[in-house]
């Protein structure tokens, strides 16, 4: 009589791990717990728990994880093309949930927290700098969030005009401007001051209100507006 095939010994530990999350959800769990689970959704035949715990060591967090670019993730023995684009769509994924705790019916100056949180998410782990802007209407609602131009891991070309032609075309009445610093450190630059003022004086002149430019950094947030250099 055939023996049976033996059991892969991952599966009870995956069953507990399931288990202990459904009891005491994800805020318990350490980040290779949480990372673990999550691979194996992606690589439901593999034991992951070395995996998460490689990837973790080599990008040093979550978040790291989810925001490396797919060529770094490919260096990571065990991910292939299709488990890194699943980790891109779970990363897309907590980026719209992001979004979209932000109430647009309410003014945005009052979800403030979930906008820093939002903007965290979608930037603090990109290896180029983006700049973003919010686009306002009167009562300060959200009408769009775009990201107008993407540079270098450096340097972003931000062009004042532009800014404010797309504000005009988008009928709003303020604006949030939002880039990272691929660096970590938020500071913002002497680039950064005379670019946000130099938009900042041409809204006012259209009288578009610049409430804020947020710079985004692995170790935290700055707003120009708090430094009182706006």
């Amino acid at each position: 009589m055939a023996e049976a095939p033996m059991r892969p010994h991952y599966l009870g530990h995956r069953e507990r791990a399931r288990e202990r999350f459904n009891a005491v959800g994800g805020d318990a769990l350490a980040d290779y717990e949480l990372l673990e689970l999550l691979l194996h959704i992606i690589l439901p035949q593999r034991d992951t728990k070395a995996l998460a715990k490689d990837l973790l060591a080599r990008f040093g967090s979550m978040s790291e994880v989810l925001g490396a670019a797919p060529a770094r993730l490919a260096e990571t023995k065990g991910l292939g093309e299709t488990s890194i684009t699943h980790l891109k769509v779970v990363r897309a994924v907590a980026q719209r949930y992001g979004r979209d705790q932000i109430d647009v019916e309410k003014p945005i100056l009052s979800s403030w927290t979930q906008l820093i949180d939002y903007c965290r998410s979608a930037m603090a782990y990109e290896n180029i700098e983006q700049f973003r802007i919010l686009f306002l209407d009167k009562k300060n609602r959200l009408i769009a969030d775009e990201v107008q131009q993407v540079g270098t891991v450096d340097h972003t070309p931000v062009y004042p005009r532009e800014v404010i032609k797309r504000t005009l075309e988008l009928s709003a009445s303020a604006l949030i401007l939002v880039h990272n610093h691929p660096s970590g450190d938020p500071s913002p630059s002497p680039a950064d001051v005379k670019m946000t003022r130099e938009i900042g004086e041409i809204a006012r002149q259209m009288g578009i209100t610049l409430h804020d430019h947020i710079i985004i950094g692995r170790s935290g947030h700055a707003s120009l507006r708090g430094l009182k250099l706006l």
